[in-house]
């Protein structure tokens, strides 16, 4: 049942209220963002308050799930809703191509064809091929295992800031040197081979990947502060992103690294 009022718009706390549950970092100063970059356009009442109808609540979830889901960047998401039917039901939802199965497609789910990777991760035929020649993803036949599409998806949101595949070999030289340090941590666990001693080193790897991926993190931003690039220092950019932060996306190339190297 639907809770939009009898009068037929949302005020600005009302549509927080709505998106909350589904978007927690959802924030006025965010909504108010998106509209100064022109991705919503809410009525203004007389008095300039500004008036959201149910097509502006639908849009709006439209945009937060595509930077959650796909890590796209707002320019591209932009162009997407540009290219829709402004009001239509298209508007309200990502597109998807009929072999892309969102309840199906994803790490764990199983082996994926090359036109499922290129649907779910919203990659071309051309980018998945350079992945492919550059190393960054692997296919065994003709299916892809399943950790290829985070690498997908990351490797789609950069080509929108122009980075190419060919960029992307030091990211997989990184990867699979910090995997190499979780292994050769893990591997004299794994020499003892009593009984719990796998379940053991994995749960050590994940524990020691987790940490060697925040001080990755943690190097990548006190470079970018020494280089006067931080996120919200003066003269930068507004930083929108899913719940508050960057998108994780050297997480996904280590997983998709390592797994197809298995």
């Amino acid at each position: 049942m639907s809770t939009q009022p009898a009068r037929g718009y949302l005020g600005i706390s009302e549509v927080l209220a709505q998106l909350r549950g589904e978007f927690p970092d959802i924030s006025v100063s965010k909504i108010r963002f998106l509209e100064t970059e022109g991705l919503i356009s809410p009525a203004r009442s007389a008095s300039g308050y500004r008036r959201f109808c149910a097509a502006d609540v639908d849009r709006l979830r439209y945009i937060l799930a595509s930077q959650r889901d796909q890590y796209l960047p707002l320019r591209v998401i932009k162009e997407r809703l540009t290219r829709l039917d402004p009001g239509g039901e298209a508007a309200a939802r990502p597109q998807r191509h009929p072999d892309a199965d969102p309840d199906r497609l994803g790490p764990g789910s199983g082996p994926l064809s090359r036109s499922e990777l290129v649907a779910a991760a919203g990659l071309t035929e051309a980018l998945l091929t350079e992945l492919e020649t550059f190393g960054l993803v692997r296919r065994a036949g003709r299916q892809y295992a399943p950790d290829a599409l985070p690498v997908a998806r990351a490797a789609a949101a950069l080509a929108a800031y122009g980075v190419e595949a060919r960029h992307l070999r030091a990211v997989r030289a990184a990867a699979e040197r910090e995997t190499a340090l979780v292994e050769s941590l893990v591997t004299p666990i794994l020499a003892q081979r009593g009984r719990g001693a796998r379940d053991l080193a994995a749960r050590t790897a994940a524990e020691v990947a987790g940490q060697v991926l925040r001080l990755h993190a943690a190097l990548v931003d006190a470079a970018l502060a020494e280089a006067g690039l931080a996120p919200g220092e003066e003269g930068g950019a507004p930083v929108v992103g899913p719940a508050g932060v960057r998108p994780p996306a050297a997480p996904g190339l280590v997983t998709g690294v390592a797994g197809a190297s298995a």
